[in-house]
């Protein structure tokens, strides 16, 4: 929708190039997804994904210094069917973002749009390979999701998208330690609403807040980081029972 006003923007820095050729890739890649027929199965996957998550961290899910922290990543990062808005919006102010933004707040928000894109067309990935084997995305087993997996053709996305996720999350937190965002976001809310920009603003606020409530989150980030690359090895080498992890991870 907003593709013109991505690509007519002048940018002035690498950080500022990197973010608008990811919302480039991003924007065409949603335009793909839409019209795509197994759209529904992309939608059933990340659920199924996001009840696996919780599933394998259910320690740090329950935790009530991290529960925030982690809805956030399920419902807000990985969520690509309630999100269309908040997307549209982040390509209309663009012109805004890389004229107000510092460099290394724009490399956060190119992080972010980068592992939206990439934990989205993994997830239409599998659900391709899932319909070449005629198996509906709605009936998909834990065999069977370990069975597209270890056929998946982008297994090195998958290795960056666990790198991403630590690196967007320590970022993120770097951020929120600063009570002047808080501020900020808290004053800028009626002109958000003004300027039809309340999806992009409550996204914001909301990670926020998560963030702001948790103590430690590098060690959260190292635990996510650490387990999730233990199950990518269980499901490549074919372990009997790949989401079950040592007590010690």
């Amino acid at each position: 929708m907003y593709r013109e006003r991505l690509v007519g923007t002048e940018v002035r820095s690498e950080s500022a190039y990197r973010l608008q050729q990811l919302l480039l890739d991003y924007h065409d890649f949603r335009q793909h997804k839409a019209g795509h027929r197994l759209l529904e199965s992309t939608f059933l996957i990340a659920d199924w994904q996001a009840e696996r998550l919780k599933s394998t961290h259910q320690d740090l899910y329950q935790h009530p210094g991290y529960h925030a922290g982690l809805e956030f990543l399920l419902t807000d990062l990985y969520a690509p069917a309630a999100m269309s808005r908040r997307d549209d919006n982040i390509d209309r102010v663009f012109p805004k973002l890389v004229k107000w933004l510092p460099d290394n707040q724009l490399d956060t928000l190119a992080g972010l749009v980068e592992l939206n894109l990439i934990t989205q067309q993994l997830d239409l990935e599998l659900a391709e390979l899932l319909d070449e084997r005629g198996i509906p995305a709605r009936s998909v087993t834990r065999e069977r999701y370990c069975e597209v997996y270890r056929a998946s053709q982008r297994l090195e996305q998958r290795r960056k998208q666990v790198v991403l996720v630590a690196d967007v999350g320590e970022r993120l937190d770097r951020y929120v330690r600063n009570r002047t965002l808080g501020w900020l976001l808290s004053i800028s809310r009626t002109p958000a609403e003004m300027a039809d920009l309340s999806d992009l603003h409550n996204f914001l606020h909301r990670g926020y807040s998560a963030f702001r409530k948790m103590d430690k989150v590098d060690v959260l980030i190292d635990r996510l980081v650490t387990r999730e690359k233990q199950v990518m090895d269980n499901i490549i080498n074919g372990h009997p029972e790949p989401f079950s992890l040592p007590g010690d991870l």
